[in-house]
């Protein structure tokens, strides 16, 4: 079992532990600049879609496509990972086999690109490292069939069964993950990511087949002193990943908890959101409006209509891809946004509020609606940049304090 010198969570309180050692995972962030790379090529697939599209098709066609395109979504992983900014290491098998994942709470499976796996790279960019399962000693057949939708298509492959290894000596034994055999599904933001697979921190109630999650099982083997988990992005430069607690020198104050609705997604009542003049609108049947608090997102996401409102009221401008860009100029003239939950405000400062390189500043609220029962809001790496999160497995709560900022 894993000891940690730092304050720990047991049920909703705070205890002071004086021990030998916390479990860290680097986390490396994609520059802003090759964010904005990939906004610009984006935007210029959707121009080029769209110029080619008039020519294929009449506008009857289009509103039949886009109705079908809408059923389609209903049963739909809520994301594509086009957006991820933070990628950590873990390892599989013995001996160690290491690839780059997306530690990722809106998702609950570990999947990796098996050897031979198609859609997995190239050469000469993106390059994947795979799986052999044939090199390591610790490996047991499963054998079932793996299939996760995403929004462009499929993942598919199998499941096995291997040690996982976080932070080099965190051993997790027997984990059922799936060996990816085409990756076809995410399409470029996968061929051309810096990520080789997935290893999602929901809850088993999400995850493809009731695969018990990476995390859950960590702390059935008591490889963890206490099941909680936080995350501490910053502003500049590499995040951290914790496991069995947190570590009281990366934020200020004192940690807020709330409740969740749910353990499924690591899922939140949210009281409001206001930016200037915008204000979220209520929810018709007076349920709380809901957000998920997502490691695996760079963006903000919120309804179309609301986000629109919310772009409107900041001076942002769309384009055609559905991304929203301000004046880099005017950014000292914007509001903040303010988040209100359980009582407590979450304030966005509006230069927080982007993704700034190039002379281009993204505004980085995006819109989509997910079918019921998916959350409304998506808090991601913006959000969770501004304040230190913690993930409480068994209490079932998050925590929240503002992060220390990065010089």
């Amino acid at each position: 079992m894993k000891v940690f010198s730092l304050s720990l969570i047991v049920g909703s309180s705070i205890v002071h532990v004086s021990t030998s050692k916390i479990v860290r995972v680097a986390l490396e962030k994609i520059p802003d600049e090759q964010m904005i790379l990939d906004h610009k090529k984006r935007e210029e697939q959707a121009i080029l879609a769209a110029t080619q599209s008039s020519y294929i098709r009449g506008a009857g066609d289009h509103v039949e496509l886009e109705e079908s395109r809408r059923l389609e979504k209903e049963n739909e992983i809520i994301k594509d990972y086009a957006n991820a900014q933070y990628f950590g290491s873990v390892s599989l098998g013995n001996p160690p086999q290491s690839f780059m994942v997306i530690f990722d709470t809106g998702s609950s499976n570990l999947w990796v690109p098996k050897t031979g796996c198609t859609h997995c790279g190239n050469p000469f960019f993106g390059r994947k490292s795979k799986y052999d399962h044939a090199k390591s000693v610790t490996y047991e057949e499963d054998g079932k069939d793996f299939e996760i939708m995403y929004g462009s298509g499929s993942v598919s492959g199998f499941f096995s069964k291997e040690t996982v290894t976080l932070a080099d000596d965190l051993a997790v034994k027997g984990q059922r993950f799936a060996e990816i055999e085409d990756a076809g599904g995410l399409g470029l933001a996968y061929a051309l990511g810096k990520f080789d697979g997935i290893l999602g921190l929901g809850f088993t109630s999400i995850s493809i087949d009731g695969a018990t999650t990476v995390f859950e099982n960590a702390i059935k083997q008591n490889v963890v002193d206490l099941p909680v988990f936080s995350f501490y992005l910053g502003d500049n430069g590499p995040g951290e990943l914790t496991f069995g607690g947190y570590d009281s020198s990366k934020f200020e104050g004192e940690l807020v908890y709330v409740d969740l609705l749910a353990a499924t997604y690591w899922e939140i009542a949210l009281d409001s959101i206001v930016a200037g003049p915008y204000e979220a609108a209520p929810n018709a049947d007076g349920s709380p409006i809901t957000g998920i608090v997502d490691s695996g997102t760079s963006l903000i996401v919120g309804p179309k209509r609301e986000i629109t409102k919310l772009a409107m009221a900041v001076g942002a401008k769309p384009n055609i891809a559905g991304e929203y860009t301000v004046e880099c100029d005017k950014l000292d003239d914007l509001p903040d946004i303010v988040f209100t939950i359980a009582g407590a405000e979450y304030s966005i400062p509006a230069r927080k509020a982007v993704i700034q390189a190039q002379n281009t500043c993204l505004f980085a609220f995006m819109g989509a609606d997910f079918a019921s029962p998916g959350p409304q809001w998506i808090l991601g790496d913006v959000f969770m940049r501004q304040y230190y999160t913690v993930f409480n497995y068994q209490d079932k709560k998050v925590g929240f304090a503002k992060a220390v900022s990065k010089a």
